[in-house]
């Protein structure tokens, strides 16, 4: 017999009268209802076995490649095989985590090259691709734009310090290339003398120390109950599309990054 989801009401007349009780008092049907019969489970799992084993499916089913889970569109397997399986079908790969697959989904691969570099039309899958390219001094038409005219901009759109970290007396690091001697060398690598971390080639080093690795951190999470610190934006801008604290989703870092590289609004999130 049909019952209602939310008050338990029983319906001897079937699952129109039902419906029709569900639509004017805006209760639901049983999470878990078999696609063809009134048998409802805890779980779609149970649900599926269930209809399986008694020849229940609908006309038109999706199942997942992994189990024996059913569902009713293509969108709800995808995102069952993703969430539950960490699974991608259209490469046929399992991750080790979700965030491993997020990465993936989000990559060149799945997405192609949806975000240009406002200055040299360079494409990049991911607004931490444009960050990065811009924090780096690689676009060959904006030579001057860094790390730290990134900040002074970001700093501009953000008096709030929504992202940006309120540095007291920050000044503009000046543009200096640091460069390792052969004293860096302690007999097998080369060294950094700041965090001893060793390297394989004196360029890497040179790479090492002309990277922020030893900057102060300029950036944080908006989500306040997170409190972590990046010293890029490229940085922050990677944690926030990881979805790693569930602060917004990653299409909406996308759509964010116009906002700070064209800084014509303020940021808001």
């Amino acid at each position: 017999m049909y019952e209602c989801g939310d008050c338990n009401r029983a319906f001897p007349s079937g699952w129109r009268a039902r419906d029709q009780h569900c639509n004017a008092t805006g209760h639901s049907i049983p999470d878990f209802e078999c696609f063809t019969c009134d048998e409802y489970f805890d779980d779609n799992w149970d649900r599926s076995e269930h209809m399986h084993d008694w020849c229940h499916l609908p006309d038109d089913y999706y199942e997942c490649d992994i189990c024996i889970e059913v569902f009713l569109s293509e969108a709800e397997v995808t995102k069952h095989e993703v969430h539950d399986h960490y699974y991608c079908s259209d490469c046929d790969r399992t991750f080790n985590n979700l965030n491993n697959i997020k990465m993936h989904l989000n990559s060149r691969s799945h997405r192609g090259e949806a975000i240009n570099c406002p200055f040299c039309k360079r494409s990049f899958a991911t607004a931490t691709g444009v960050a990065h390219h811009l924090e780096g001094a690689a676009c060959p038409n904006a030579p001057n734009v860094n790390r730290e005219q990134m900040y002074k901009l970001v700093r501009k759109i953000d008096p709030n310090g929504m992202i940006s970290k309120k540095l007291i007396g920050w000044k503009e690091s000046p543009q200096t290339k640091y460069q390792a001697t052969d004293r860096a060398w302690n007999g097998s690598g080369w060294e950094c003398y700041f965090c001893h971390r060793t390297f394989g080639k004196l360029e890497s080093l040179n790479q090492h120390l002309n990277s922020p690795a030893h900057q102060q951190p300029l950036y944080h999470c908006p989500n306040r109950s997170c409190q972590l610190d990046f010293k890029t934006l490229a940085a922050v801008i990677n944690h926030l599309e990881s979805e790693s604290c569930s602060f917004m989703r990653f299409e909406q870092v996308q759509k964010k990054i116009g906002t700070i590289i064209r800084g014509d609004r303020l940021l808001k999130f």
